[in-house]
């Protein structure tokens, strides 16, 4: 039994400092497991969710402290009381996890060493049996000499804890075992290489049978028997390969930017989950720094998780310099255990990492913006819809015939969107930077990709005229004055006149800011061949009335 003891009391010792000192290195991210575990349909105690990091301090600290009193033989009843209570609480809680599927990783040893719910609970029921030997064998627990020094060597342990906790959450931890580790290729790291395992799946098909209920199943081919088809459920046989990173992307306004932004070589993300816990010292300490990285060449990003409202009025607040794009919430905690914190890439290489504490810390010499490199077969492309778009028009085929043109070059402007963002002139060139602007604008797609064409100009993609433009046919289609003159129709008499302009007064002055050289009566003569007039709302719809009542006596 000594021996038994003994044996038990060094793996069970061994393990609690190495678990303990490994969730210590990052408590931030034990803190996020427990609130996993306090949350809705789990263990439902969504009140201690705020208590999560000082209740994961605590937790580690005294996991810590458990393993040294056992060595030591401190305090032995107390020790092997603390450490039956804690197993038997944990074997109960990853069981549960296990046998509902509630968690998929108990975060023992953190990212260290993840576990698999049913491993977990082997290695508590292990941890139990082990424990019960101390318990049951207390008194072979020999305390080790010498005795007077126990208390002083666990007050300083507890004491080196304690500031070792501090000193990750105030700045990063200290051993960085996640995915997204420096040095690490995010693109790489999202690949899947040849020849992975696939998941593999059953499908488990309901018929209704002669007024029975049978079931069929099949690896995913539809079963070949008579009777009406109920429903079908899938169940996942074996897992397949899972890359290490596997929820990163950067979209904005439902546009993905994930490869354009991993091509980069000189870029500063700022990470911020949540904008709405995000410490406000700490955006100030990130003003500064994107500050001076954009004066020195690199471009500035941010990543969040938040609403459109918390990246407008955190921008606005704090009058940062960059925009915010948008990244699944777990992706940015496991990413950065800073909110917010700091993170440059070259290439899609995590290079550096800093805690907002640290962010004056950068290195930031001076870098110089790489040349654009022009897409020459995306070039192509675009120019051949832009040739299609205007033969279409300038040959004046039939209206059949003209949407099923406008319909097929804007599909696959879609297409390049998704895949590239708007092309403007760093990826195309100034010319064809416009036709992406020009398909939609003969669609009836600008009220969806309106924001991304505005944004394209902010960005000096685009001219910000087209967007002018844009928006004036955008306001025309909705019955409402437009802004800058330059959307025109015809009446009911097929005599052209400019569409009714919001303060017609000063609109000359909106279309030399926005880039046009004509005034709105020199443009209407150009384009509709009259003089121009002023029409109000009221007297376009009296001639749309007028012109349905012809219509009705001509036919």
């Amino acid at each position: 039994m000594k021996i038994l003891v003994t044996i038990s009391r060094i793996f069970v010792a061994a393990l609690f400092l190495f678990s303990g000192f490994i969730k210590l290195n990052d408590p931030l991210g034990f803190s996020y497991k427990l609130q996993e575990y306090f949350g809705e349909g789990v263990l439902n105690l969504e009140f201690l969710i705020p208590f999560a990091l000082l209740i994961a301090v605590f937790l580690v600290i005294f996991e810590v402290i458990l393993g040294i009193t056992l060595i030591l033989g401190y305090l032995p009843k107390f020790t092997v009381w603390s450490l039956l209570s804690m197993i038997v609480f944990f074997t109960f809680l990853t069981f549960y996890s296990a046998y509902f599927n509630k968690v998929t990783d108990c975060g023992c040893f953190g990212d260290a060493l993840p576990l698999t719910p049913w491993e977990s609970f082997t290695k508590d029921v292990i941890l139990l049996i082990l424990i019960l030997v101390l318990f049951f064998g207390r008194k072979y627990i020999t305390p080790i000499s010498p005795v007077a020094a126990h208390k002083w060597i666990v007050f300083g342990s507890f004491t080196a804890c304690l500031g070792f906790a501090y000193y990750v959450l105030m700045h990063l931890p200290v051993f960085d075992f996640r995915a997204y580790k420096i040095g690490t290729n995010i693109e790489k790291g999202m690949a899947i290489p040849e020849g992975a395992p696939k998941a593999e799946f059953a499908y488990h098909w309901k018929f209704n049978i002669d007024g029975e209920e049978k079931i069929v199943t099949t690896n995913g081919d539809y079963p070949k028997i008579k009777g009406d088809f109920i429903n079908v459920e899938t169940e996942i046989v074996k897992e397949g390969y899972e890359p290490p990173i596997h929820d990163f992307a950067i979209t904005k306004d439902d546009v993905d930017y994930t490869s354009e932004f991993l091509q980069k070589e000189n870029l500063i993300l700022i990470v911020a989950y949540n904008l709405s816990k995000s410490e406000a010292e700490g955006f100030n300490a990130v003003k500064e720094m994107t500050d001076r990285a954009k004066s020195q060449g690199y471009e500035v990003i941010g990543l969040t998780a938040s609403t459109p409202k918390d990246k407008s009025r955190i921008k606005e607040q704090f009058g940062l310099g960059f925009d915010f794009y948008t990244t699944d919430e777990t992706a940015l905690k496991t990413i950065l255990r800073s909110n917010p914190g700091v993170v440059r890439l070259d290439k899609g290489t995590i290079v550096e990492k800093y805690h907002w504490n640290d962010a004056h810390k950068a290195p930031l010499e001076k870098v110089e913006q790489p040349e654009p490199q022009i897409n020459e077969r995306l070039k192509a492309q675009l120019d051949s819809v832009m040739i299609l778009d205007q033969n279409a028009r300038n040959q004046r085929v039939p209206l059949e015939e003209l949407k099923i043109v406008d319909s097929t070059n804007t599909a696959f402007v879609e297409e390049v969107f998704e895949k590239y963002g708007y092309p403007g002139k760093s990826m195309v060139g100034e010319q064809t930077s416009m036709v992406g602007w020009l398909i939609i604008h003969h669609s009836d797609k600008i009220e969806t990709y309106l924001p991304l064409i505005r944004e394209a100009s902010e960005k000096g993609e685009l001219d910000f005229k087209f967007v002018a433009m844009m928006e004036d046919r955008h306001l025309m289609k909705q019955n409402l004055e437009q802004i800058y003159g330059t959307q025109s129709t015809y009446g009911g008499d097929k005599v052209g006149f400019i569409w009714p302009i919001k303060d017609p007064e000063t609109v000359n002055e909106r279309r030399k800011k926005a880039g046009f050289n004509e005034t709105v009566e020199e443009y209407c003569e150009r384009i509709v061949g009259t003089p121009y007039r002023i029409y109000t709302l009221a007297e376009v719809e009296a001639l749309k009335k007028a012109d349905k009542l012809k219509e009705k006596s001509n036919n």
